[in-house]
């Protein structure tokens, strides 16, 4: 550049960075007036801020809170890649943030922000460096020796073991054709025995599948009578099967012998729900009653429940055999006890009819329900405080729930409009899997007596059978110091 241009942009400069009251126009003499003047001159051509006082935990929370992928990151969390991008995240926080996060744990996304808040409320107005001083420590800094960029805190994350991602086929092991399989919300024509045998309604006949075998047996024909079949029920050992029917009869079948033991009588309407409970058996009709009774004693011996004002469509018995839960046409989910006439509890929160019940075998007094096409949604009831505990909104009806034998999880079919299966894990309520290949609604479903696979019906005369449920039992060790076992060497 040339001097005498460089000299004049320098003395525009300073003329323009000159107070009003120190312009050397204002100052008489010229030179001496420069020289008597106090002012240091300071310029530049650029601005660098200061980012001592800046909280990067803080910001690198909210960058992450505020994207707009973060929701459907929060979904997929529990597959193999959102592992990693946990991991990675880890990994940026050690690094960058100094987090010492040495193990991946699971995403909790509801409580993130406020365990990141609660972490950094102390220095949120504080804008002082903190310095750290600590000599070497091999657990927390990094080896002179070490040629690796990351931390030793990083190198532990990177090590701690993964637990392997839950796959679950998406494709039914078994499809088998069930032709006249009725496709009516209000009937349970499916049910899995403990002895490994399937029993179907298909029309006016029940038909018998062995899982082990393979083989088909029909088991009764009710044309002969004019009569069809409304609901299926196995009890407890496998060895009676009931038959609810049109005409609003109940039939005990021996499933061994192929021979009917007792029909009974009751109902003015079809029967379109049966539960068993021990040697007694509930049947819930169109006329609106569940009728109690106990096979081994004559047909007079009967308890009358009347508590709905329309159809009944769902029946199950509690674990502990002392409560039992009812769902009606009239968008009520009634419990009743094993001594009382009118039911102990009433829960009115479903706008559809209520078909899909299941108590969870894990904890005691909990019930599921589901909602039909108006109301679509699983929620979970308190039995033993009659409070509600928990809702979601599936999107499209639910038709039958059923939970795992051997972990915290269950699964429910749905109708209109999506037609899946969906499997949720409990209490967290996130969507483990979601299967599909039926095209009309799954109205049946029944879980196999080793409680690792399912079975379900449509409307489109097929049954398919999945795996969904793991095979072994999800303990968490106790670490307390009361647990006795854990001190057993």
């Amino acid at each position: 550049m040339d001097q005498e241009y460089e000299r004049r942009l320098l003395r525009q400069i300073n003329h323009q960075n000159l107070p009003r009251d120190t312009h050397p126009e204002k100052c008489g003499g010229g030179a001496t007036a420069a020289a008597r003047s106090p002012l240091t001159v300071k310029s530049g051509d650029r601005f660098i801020p200061t980012r001592a006082g800046s909280n990067w935990s803080i910001n690198f929370h909210y960058a992450n809170e505020n994207s707009p992928t973060q929701n459907h990151k929060a979904k997929d969390a529990s597959t193999e890649s959102g592992k990693d991008t946990v991991a990675y995240a880890a990994l940026l926080r050690n690094e960058l943030l100094g987090a010492g996060i040495e193990a991946v744990s699971e995403p909790q996304v509801d409580d993130r922000r406020q365990t990141v808040m609660s972490q950094s409320s102390n220095s949120l107005f504080r804008y002082t460096v903190h310095t750290k001083g600590v000599p070497f420590d091999s657990d927390n800094d990094v080896s002179p020796y070490s040629l690796s960029p990351l931390s030793n805190k990083s190198h532990k994350l990177l090590r701690s073991p993964r637990k392997p991602a839950r796959k679950i086929s998406k494709i039914p092991f078994k499809v088998l054709d069930a032709p006249e399989l009725q496709d009516d919300f209000y009937l349970n024509l499916v049910d899995w025995s403990a002895g490994n045998l399937l029993s179907v309604g298909l029309g006016a006949c029940v038909y018998l599948w062995s899982a082990c075998t393979s083989q088909v047996t029909r088991l009764c024909d009710l044309s002969v009578d004019g009569d069809s079949v409304t609901s299926v029920c196995w009890n407890e050992r496998g060895s009676l099967v009931a038959v609810g029917t049109h005409k609003g009869y109940v039939q005990i079948w021996d499933a061994a012998g192929g021979r009917k033991l007792s029909s009974l009588e009751g109902h003015s309407a079809r029967v379109g729900a049966l539960a068993w409970n021990g040697e007694q058996l509930s049947s819930g009709s169109r006329d609106r009653v569940i009728l109690q009774r106990d096979v081994r004693t004559p047909p007079t011996t009967e308890r009358r429940l009347q508590g709905h004002r329309q159809e009944v469509c769902g029946l199950k018995w509690s674990p502990d055999h002392q409560h039992l839960a009812s769902g009606g046409n009239d968008n009520k989910l009634l419990v009743w006890n094993s001594s009382s006439l009118l039911p102990m509890q009433q829960y009115s929160d479903h706008l559809a009819a209520v078909k899909a019940i299941a108590w969870s075998p894990h904890q005691h007094g909990l019930l599921a329900s589901g909602g039909g096409t108006a109301d679509r949604c699983l929620r979970f009831w308190n039995t033993l405080t009659g409070q509600a505990l928990q809702s979601t909104d599936t999107g499209s009806q639910v038709c039958n729930l059923a939970w795992s034998k051997h972990a915290n999880e269950l699964v429910s079919t749905h109708g209109y409009s999506q037609n899946q299966i969906l499997v949720w894990k409990y209490p967290s309520l996130t969507q483990v899997a979601k299967l599909t290949g039926h095209s009309y609604r799954v109205l049946y479903l029944a879980v196999s007596p080793d409680g690792e696979a399912i079975v379900t019906g449509a409307g489109d005369e097929t049954l398919r059978f999945w795996n969904v449920f793991s095979k072994t039992r999800c303990t968490k060790e106790s670490k307390s110091v009361l647990n006795l076992f854990t001190r057993i060497r």
